[in-house]
């Protein structure tokens, strides 16, 4: 026979004999050598993941089951009792006509009716006779067994073990109940797990087709289906996925994820139970595989976890920051070093609490130099005070002029941290970036820049002071992070003034509660994110500390930020105090701010003297009138407040006004001096300056 070699067909110029190929069709192995292009595994074990979720589901369901069952145990054992007693009756009843030997009483009845009809005749007589002794021979003989076995079976039992007598018992009653049994009886009770909503394959592929994602079939032809890789299956709250679309279709991964919405309708569910994603290449996937998972119900209606950073006593803003946790429970943590941060959303929707985690997990590095601008001037940001080197409050002018003079002193900054790292040698400076140890060593430490409420800047400014403030912000975002610089900038009015495309297309790492629309949602996101899925304005006002959450290009989940109190942040603002003063690193504001000061050592200074200082911690003067506006908009409680309350409240605390009126721009009128009020701080604290 000629050997079948397989190896690649030859060219046509050469001129070795012919070589057969496998698939040939005179070949006549060819369908033996043949290798099927099929999985050798069903669908559930094809990779680790569906074999988790599988065990795990069916964990979850062998639990429910025992728990159901074992609540029901007294019913089901009455239910044996029963069908015991109806087996030993009915047992016992077929069992007599042996005992009695029924078998031997037919025959004698016979013999005895032909012997009343013969009563001549002997032979009849004595067969009678002999049939009676008979049965009674065997009525001995069964009744003598059948004690035999009772009395051996009883004495074994008497001297067997427990766990023996236990068995016996149990087969004695189940073979009890097997004779009690009827065709319609049930001892256990068809027990269904409670599901808010079922899913399955042919639900999924109703669904898929009549959004336009699988074509219709023909007659009785259901059409195209897809290929379900996993599931679905029960996972967690909900049904878990993953499938790949059909061939032929034209229909990618992209297509399913921006009918999200409709999908959801077919399914029967508000379209933030239905959460997907695609399977990437790097994961197993393709162009149309993706993962969906359908929760029972909202999955972001839970209580928030409060945050791990609340009790902790130090932070390394080297580590990924903890953030939240998504839908399906799963922790959600975002590395910041080397990143830009910008939040966006609607008012009232936690987009400063959340904000706020990550300038939190900063407070708790001493190597972390804070940079504050919070342009509300309300109390979220105010004790930050104690650990920033320069903080903002306000949006007035004079807040506006400090804000550009700490554009500049950071630019400054920047460009001296990379003439010196451009210096060091590649042993130090591998990459040309901060390490743990450059910043140790040559007093570099992170700098993280937060910015809240950047629209009430933008609204306050015209078009040119907008333009230059936008510009420096992008370059620092842009060029800073391998400075060692972090940008943290939010905004609360997603338009195309509040945010910038200049600066928004620069930041790689972004987060949206709740908006209006789509627009908007690409306003804060990026363009685009809302048809690939990443769409905030499905979020409803019961959403609160829920936002999507942008990683990268193709990378975004819907997260439920921790909870961080405004007690706790403060808090936490103390700790980073104590942990900058211990390393040296308390510098700027932070370290001559009397109110901080005042915080740090203990001493008492009257509160509306650190809330004037603190609204005029821009301006060496300022007139009565802003003083109290500025201090309604740090406290509402502050809102019945008049001149002369304050002048009181103010000579009561141990100010002394030089002068009475203050000229500010050509305006001569009733205001303070920040010297005069500087000068009522006690001496104490002027010396721990």
């Amino acid at each position: 026979m000629t050997d079948i070699l397989i190896k690649p067909l030859q060219d046509a110029e050469d001129t070795s004999p012919d070589i057969e190929a496998v698939d040939h069709p005179d070949n006549p192995l060819a369908d033996w050598l043949a290798v099927p292009d099929v999985p050798i595994l069903p669908a559930w074990a094809r990779n680790w993941a569906s074999v988790r979720a599988n065990s795990g589901a069916f964990t979850k369901l062998t639990w429910w089951h025992t728990r159901y069952h074992g609540l029901r145990s007294p019913k089901y054992a009455a239910k044996v009792v029963g069908y015991s007693a109806r087996g030993a009756f009915r047992g016992g009843r077929r069992l007599w006509p042996v005992l009695a030997a029924q078998d031997h009483t037919r025959a004698i009845k016979a013999l005895r009716a032909q012997s009343k009809a013969k009563p001549d005749d002997t032979v009849l007589a004595a067969q009678a006779v002999l049939a009676h002794r008979e049965r009674t021979v065997a009525r001995r003989w069964r009744w003598g067994a059948a004690l035999g076995l009772a009395s051996a079976a009883a004495v074994a039992l008497n001297y067997a073990s427990l766990g023996l007598q236990f068995a016996a018992g149990c087969m004695m009653c189940g073979g009890l109940t097997a004779i009690g049994w009827s065709d319609e009886a049930q001892i256990l009770d068809h027990g269904v797990p409670p599901l808010r909503i079922a899913m399955d394959a042919q639900q999924l592929n109703d669904a898929l087709r009549a959004t336009g994602l699988l074509k219709q079939g023909k007659g009785d032809d259901d059409g195209p289906k897809v290929n379900c890789v996993m599931g679905p299956l029960r996972d967690g709250n909900g049904w878990a996925v993953i499938f790949d679309l059909p061939k032929g279709g034209g229909k990618t991964a992209a297509d399913v994820l921006a009918k999200r919405t409709a999908i959801a309708a077919e399914l029967g569910v508000d379209e933030i139970q239905v959460i997907m994603s695609r399977v990437r290449a790097a994961h197993g996937g393709n162009a149309g595989r993706v993962s969906m998972w359908v929760a029972d119900d909202d999955p972001y209606l839970a209580p928030s976890t409060t945050s791990p950073l609340e009790t902790a006593d130090s932070f390394s803003i080297w580590d990924p920051v903890p953030f939240g946790q998504d839908a399906r429970g799963n922790r959600v943590a975002i590395p910041i070093v080397w990143q830009s941060m910008f939040f966006g959303g609607l008012p009232r929707r936690g987009k400063t609490f959340s904000q706020r985690l990550l300038t939190a997990a900063g407070l708790l590095d001493p190597y972390v130099r804070h940079i504050v601008a919070d342009f509300k001037g309300g109390q979220d940001w105010i004790q930050t005070r104690q650990v920033a080197h320069r903080l903002i409050l306000g949006a007035e002018w004079d807040a506006i002029e400090a804000f550009k003079a700490v554009l500049k002193e950071l630019l400054r900054e920047m460009e001296r941290r990379f003439s010196i790292l451009r210096g060091l040698p590649t042993s130090i400076c591998p990459e040309g970036k901060l390490t743990p140890e450059i910043v140790k060593r040559y007093n570099m430490p992170f700098i993280l820049f937060t910015v809240d409420e950047l629209q009430e800047a933008f609204l306050a400014i015209d078009d040119q002071e907008r333009e230059e403030i936008i510009n420096d912000m992008a370059r620092i975002a842009r060029r800073g992070p391998a400075a060692g610089f972090i940008s943290n900038y939010a905004s609360q009015r997603p338009d195309a003034k509040s945010v910038p495309t200049k600066l928004r297309e620069i930041i790689t790492i972004r987060y949206s509660t709740q908006v209006t629309d789509q627009t908007s949602s690409d306003m804060v996101l990026g363009k685009g994110k809302a048809a690939q899925g990443a769409d905030a304005s499905v979020l409803s006002e019961e959403h609160r500390g829920v936002g999507v959450l942008v990683t990268g290009p193709a990378s975004f989940v819907t997260v439920k930020a921790d909870l961080l109190e405004t007690a706790a942040f403060n808090a936490m603002c103390a700790k980073g105090r104590a942990l900058r003063e211990a390393c040296g690193q308390l510098t700027g504001d932070a370290a001559s701010d009397p109110a901080a000061v005042a915080e740090a050592t203990g001493v008492t200074i009257s509160p509306v003297l650190s809330d004037c200082l603190a609204v005029m911690r821009h301006s060496a003067k300022m007139h009565t009138v802003d003083i109290l506006a500025r201090l309604e908009n740090l406290d509402e409680d502050y809102g019945d407040w008049d001149a002369e309350r304050l002048a009181k409240e103010l000579e009561d605390s141990g100010v002394k006004r030089t002068t009475k009126q203050v000229n500010i721009g050509g305006k001569n009128l009733a205001g303070y001096r920040r010297e005069d009020l500087e000068a009522a701080v006690p001496a104490e604290l002027l010396a721990a300056r």
